[in-house]
């Protein structure tokens, strides 16, 4: 499979789309402010295929919490649509609405067989650059299963970098002490003179 054009470069953040509470979501608000971000894109609510990926994400949410690490999920459905899907799912993260495939043309998500709309995840490193896209049409948990892998490894990263920074100066060691002056040996002691013969 040919490497995905915008692996390694940063993240498009120039959409504002709205969310399934019907907020306008602008994506630079989210991608590159010191998160982990994982966007997915999938084709329709309450397909069969949809419902098992959004609740693979839902299933390992505790976990993207832990890492720090905000999940989006990304279809052409309304606001509306999204709500009630959210709702009969009890999706704990944001879907937004691409009802105009703005998102879908600026992350270049690839189509299956040509027709059907993509599903593909991009995982987001901290500073909003594209570090993994996982591309599958029939592998409805491996999205979940990438992501959570690499939220981890951010994690990870994060918290030796962290270590690193904030390990203490080595203790310096006490002033050399000074050596005390040899103490002046005592004035020696005259005999005295022998007395005089008588």
């Amino acid at each position: 499979m040919p490497q995905h054009p915008l692996l390694n470069k940063p993240a498009p953040t120039n959409l504002t789309l709205e969310n399934q509470n019907g907020e306008q979501v602008e994506l630079s608000s989210i991608i590159g402010q010191g998160k982990p971000v994982v966007v997915f894109f999938y084709p329709k609510d309450e397909s069969y295929g949809c419902v098992k990926e959004v609740c693979s994400f839902r299933d390992s949410y505790q976990i993207f919490q832990d890492a720090g690490a905000v999940v989006i999920g990304v279809s052409s459905d309304s606001a509306e649509a999204h709500k009630k899907f959210a709702s009969a799912q009890n999706l704990q993260f944001t879907l937004l609405a691409d009802v105009k495939n703005e998102a879908k043309k600026a992350f270049e998500v690839p189509k299956t067989l040509f027709v059907i709309p993509g599903r593909a995840t991009y995982l987001i490193d901290r500073e909003g650059i594209i570090r993994e896209v996982f591309n599958s049409a029939t592998d409805f948990a491996g999205h979940a299963k990438h992501a959570v892998d690499f939220v981890q490894k951010q994690q990870q990263a994060s918290t030796g970098t962290d270590q690193n920074a904030t390990a203490e100066e080595p203790v310096k060691s006490a002033e050399p002490v000074t050596a005390e002056e040899p103490v002046k040996s005592a004035e020696p002691v005259t005999s005295e003179e022998p007395a005089p013969k008588v």
